[in-house]
């Protein structure tokens, strides 16, 4: 489940300097699994860092999915990775029941 910051901002008064917030309310929900293909693909924090030209501290946050990137940043990671976007999502708990 991914939240868009006009719906935290809207619905629970959000804004994303207070991430600890969404943690609280998903609490180990992992989104996103760029930790694992990085490792896949042998590579390292550092290598998305110099790729994306972000800083190593927002990586950190995605690939410990304390933070998510945005859609765009998702594409990007994923045409650096050379994997299908959807590689990089852990699959619904709704896909998960069917």
């Amino acid at each position: 489940m991914i939240f868009s910051k006009s719906f935290l901002n809207k619905y629970i008064k959000v804004d994303f300097k207070n991430q600890h917030i969404i943690n609280k309310i998903m609490p180990n929900y992992k989104l996103n699994r760029i930790a694992e293909v990085l490792d896949e693909k042998g590579m390292k924090n550092n290598d998305l860092v110099i790729n994306l030209q972000v800083k190593k501290e927002t990586v950190s946050r995605w690939v410990n999915n304390k933070q998510q990137p945005t859609l765009n940043t998702l594409n990007d990671i994923a045409k650096f990775l050379k994997v299908d976007i959807r590689e990089l999502l852990n699959q619904s708990e709704w896909v998960k029941i069917k």
